[in-house]
């Protein structure tokens, strides 16, 4: 049985957290891990946000791994005072699971808002979809109406940067842009680009997601640690 052993048990703590937070949206949720120069990358998807999340850990040693495993059998495996982990018998992956952003070739995108700005943009996107979902007449309150409206509000891009406002919502609901006063300063936020992926950097975890635009010119391959 496999064991992952964590630099410090704090990097436990954030890959349990990030875990719970995942089971929260889908109890049956799958993780993918690829480990591999002394760093663990656990990627998710949570099904509410349409995206995919990364969070990633320093590891003691030179463990290579890369398999896709129950992300609560995960939980369960890891001790946080111990900075362990032990890694459960593999599962057959999602789709997703298999598409994974590059590992390379990634460049910074200008013009995202910082931390503060991406939690008003988020408050502003949550009050206007209670408004309108308030101003459906009754017998038109249907899970398929409040999707379009969802989806309407969700699909809207940030500032012209072709970063949907969804990431910024996955990375509020991850624990990726902790909330004001959580931190001395406020958390960095970066916006980064690689063929038709665009992802949302902070030090606690990234949100990636395909743009439409990029899809039709660029494969995606899956991506495997040596």
């Amino acid at each position: 049985m496999t064991a992952l052993h964590f630099a410090e048990p704090r990097e436990a703590a954030g890959t349990a957290a990030f875990l719970t937070r995942l089971i929260r949206y889908d109890r049956a949720a799958a993780v993918r891990l690829q480990a591999g120069g002394g760093a663990l990358a656990v990627f998710g998807r949570p099904p509410s946000f349409e995206v995919l999340a990364i969070r990633t850990a320093a590891l003691l040693d030179e463990t290579a791994l890369d398999i896709t495993v129950s992300a609560g059998e995960l939980l369960e495996g890891i001790e946080e005072s111990a900075g362990k982990a032990v890694v459960p018998a593999p599962v057959t992956g999602p789709p997703w699971s298999g598409l994974l952003p590059p590992r390379g070739g990634w460049r910074e995108v200008p013009g995202l808002p910082d931390a503060a700005g991406l939690r008003g943009a988020v408050a502003a996107a949550v009050a206007e979809f209670r408004e309108r979902d308030e101003e459906l007449p009754e017998e038109g309150r249907t899970r398929a109406a409040r999707d379009r409206i969802g989806h309407e509000i969700w699909s809207r891009t940030i500032a012209g940067t072709g970063l949907p406002l969804r990431a910024a919502h996955a990375a509020q609901s991850l624990g990726f842009l902790p909330p004001p006063g959580a931190l001395p300063h406020d958390v960095p936020v970066t916006l980064l680009a690689a063929g038709p992926w665009l992802r949302l950097r902070t030090p606690f975890g990234s949100v990636a997601v395909r743009t439409a635009a990029g899809l039709g010119q660029l494969g995606v391959t899956p991506v495997r640690r040596p």
